[in-house]
C-alpha cells in the first residue's frame, strides 16, 4: 500500500507526539554520551590515619591522588608538598567520585606561584593538610623558626580517632643533607607534642630512623611499624622511591593494629597508613 504525503506528516507528528508522552527511553538519572560513572559510595575504615607527601612538582592529576587515597579510605590524612587549590580539588573528587566526605585543614605556611599557580600577586598556599572525617578544631598553623632551603611548619588539629579526642599534627622536615636545621625542627616540634598525652604525629621527616635528628620525637613517641626504631635490625619498610625511610605516623597514646606501606606511581613517597587503637 502506498501512502500519500498527507498520510506521512499525520503518522510522522503522532510518533513525535508519542515520544514527547513516553519520554526519553534511557533509564532516570542516566549519565550523558561519555561521560563516567561514580564509583560506589564506600565508608572509610575506622581508626585509619595516613600519611602521604604528594610530591609537587609532579605531573600528577588530583583525581590520580584522590583514587590512590580511597583506596585505603582512612578516617585521618595528612598530606605534604600540598597546594590549597589541589587539595580542594581532591577532596572535591574524594566526595563525587568515591562517596568519601572529609572535613579539611590547611597548613600552608609558603606563597608559591610556580608550584601552586594562583593570580602573581596571590600565590597559592603551600604547605601540610588534614583531611578528617569527624570535625576538626583549634587549629594551629607555625612555620619553623628555620626552614632551611624552603619555608617548613608544621600543623595542629584536634579531632576523634578510636573514640578518643587525639591531638594530630602534621609536618614536613628540612629537605636532605640540612641534618642541623631538622634537628632543631624536632626540638620545636617535640615540645608542642610533650604538652598532649594522646597525640598521633605524621609526616614527611626527611630522615631515616637512626639519624640523630629525631631523637627529640622517639623519647615521646613509637612509630607505627614497630620494626622501625633506632637501633632496630633494619627491617622496616622504605616509605620512598629511593628505598628510604622518610615517613612516619609516630603514635602516643595509641597502639598500632596493623599498619602499610604501598608504593605507587602517583609520587615518589609510598602511602604509609596505620590502624590503631586506643593504648
Amino acid at each position: 500500500m502506498v501512502l500519500g504525503k498527507g498520510t506521512w506528516l499525520i503518522v510522522g507528528a503522532m510518533i513525535v507526539a508519542w515520544m514527547a508522552l513516553s519520554g526519553p527511553s534511557a533509564p532516570s538519572g542516566a549519565l550523558d554520551a561519555g561521560s563516567l560513572p561514580p564509583e560506589p559510595v564506600q565508608d572509610v575504615v575506622p581508626n585509619r590515619v595516613m600519611t602521604w607527601n604528594l610530591c609537587n612538582p609532579c605531573e600528577t592529576g588530583n583525581d590520580d591522588r584522590a583514587a590512590e587515597i580511597a583506596r585505603f579510605a582512612p578516617q585521618v590524612v595528612g598530606v605534604q608538598e600540598a597546594c590549597v587549590g589541589d587539595v580542594e580539588k581532591i577532596r572535591d573528587y574524594l566526595e563525587n567520585l568515591h562517596g568519601l566526605v572529609y572535613h579539611v585543614e590547611y597548613g600552608a605556611v609558603l606563597k608559591s606561584w610556580g608550584r601552586c599557580g594562583g593570580a602573581p600577586w596571590n600565590p597559592g598556599g603551600y604547605g601540610e593538610a588534614i583531611l578528617s572525617v569527624a570535625p576538626m578544631s583549634d587549629v594551629v598553623t607555625e612555620e619553623y623558626p628555620d626552614g632551611g632551603s624552603e619555608d617548613r611548619g608544621y600543623m595542629a588539629v584536634t579531632t576523634t580517632v578510636a573514640g578518643r579526642p587525639v591531638r594530630v599534627f602534621n609536618t614536613h622536615l628540612a629537605e636532605r643533607r640540612q641534618e642541623p636545621v631538622r634537628a632543631e625542627q624536632a626540638g620545636v616540634l617535640a615540645k608542642e607534642i610533650a604538652r598532649h598525652e594522646r597525640t598521633i604525629v605524621i609526616g614527611d621527616f626527611n630522615a631515616v630512623p637512626d639519624a640523630y635528628e629525631l631523637t627529640p620525637l622517639w623519647k615521646l613517641a613509637t612509630d607505627a611499624d614497630p620494626e622501625c626504631r633506632p637501633g632496630g635490625d633494619g627491617s622496616c619498610e622504605p616509605t620512598t622511591d629511593w628505598q628510604s625511610k622518610f615517613d612516619y605516623v609516630f603514635l602516643r597514646g595509641y597502639a598500632p593494629v596493623r599498619h602499610r606501606v604501598d608504593p605507587n606511581p602517583v609520587s615518589d613517597h609510598h602511602v604509609l597508613y596505620a590502624d590503631v587503637n586506643p593504648a
